[in-house]
């Protein structure tokens, strides 16, 4: 049996990534609730990993508290070799303490690495250390052989953010971005065009959001927290667009700009696999597909 490449080697690899991000289940659940929660995130994960997609996992997502998944996951897939396709979020709005602990975890249970950020500015909860590099920098440290990611927002000057990425102390491995959307590929073009001018080798992976529908009080509470192109989105659905269209739209622009690496947010967990390929079908291409 052809063990598959844990996170890091696939993103460096010769075929395109198509990873999930989910939400653990929240942390305000009544224990019957929880428990069927549970069940159907694990199921969701065993389908992912199965179909080959990784998988990053949230951390109070939006500043709503979520259980902490490593447990879980340790021990239903522990032994299986799995958790080198997994990545869980750690942000900084936790005790050093604690974030250290959860970086031994990860490294102990065999996850494919920590992405470590600063976390959702909303909650209230203060950072235990100034940036998300600190961070980094304390784990890199303990456990130099542990696979660290960091954050990127195309949103904010490309100069700056490809930098920061080629600073060894930013102690990254590869990183992730912020959303895009097909309505608005500038910022991530720039960010790709400054990314080559300055020789970046890092590997990468592009966050495409799902939405699941227009209604405006909806989006607009979405734009608290990723750049939502509010009307734009809203005009796709009124053409006769569905939501695995319009996603595939975004998946073929960055395609088109060179992108191969891309995760999916916001699929659910129960049928993520099953609209995942429905996705891939309107993008006429197959997830895994030979790099040009």
């Amino acid at each position: 049996m052809i063990t598959p490449p844990s996170f890091t080697d696939a993103l460096r690899g010769s075929t395109s990534v198509r990873a999930v991000e989910l939400r653990p289940p929240p942390a305000t659940l009544d224990p019957g609730a929880a428990l069927e929660a549970w069940i159907d995130f694990e199921l969701g994960v065993r389908r992912l990993l199965a179909a080959g997609h990784p998988i990053l996992l949230t951390d109070d997502a939006v500043g709503e508290p979520e259980e902490e998944s490593l447990r879980v996951l340790t021990t239903h897939l522990g032994s299986s070799g799995a958790l080198a396709r997994v990545v869980p979020f750690l942000t900084l709005r936790h005790s050093l303490e604690y974030c250290l602990l959860f970086a031994r975890r990860a490294h102990s249970g065999g996850f494919g690495g920590v992405t470590v950020t600063g976390g959702d500015e909303s909650s209230g909860v203060p950072r235990c250390l100034p940036r998300s590099r600190d961070l980094r920098a304390r784990i890199r440290e303990r456990f130099p052989d542990l696979a660290l990611g960091a954050w990127v927002n195309p949103f904010r000057d490309p100069v700056e953010q490809v930098e920061l990425l080629m600073d060894p102390e930013h102690h990254a491995d590869y990183y992730l971005t912020q959303v895009v959307s097909h309505h608005d590929t500038g910022p991530i073009a720039a960010f790709l065009a400054e990314a080559r001018r300055q020789g970046l080798e890092l590997p990468g992976m592009v966050g495409v959001f799902h939405y699941r529908s227009a209604r405006r009080a909806t989006l607009e509470r979405l734009r608290a927290f990723l750049p939502v192109p509010v009307e734009a989105v809203m005009a796709d659905f009124d053409a006769g667009l569905r939501p695995d269209e319009i996603g595939a739209a975004t998946a073929r622009a960055l395609l088109e700009l060179g992108i191969e690496n891309l995760y999916w947010c916001n699929l659910g967990v129960r049928d993520a696999a099953r609209r995942i390929e429905r996705i891939e079908g309107h993008m006429d291409c197959t997830s895994g597909a030979e790099r040009p």
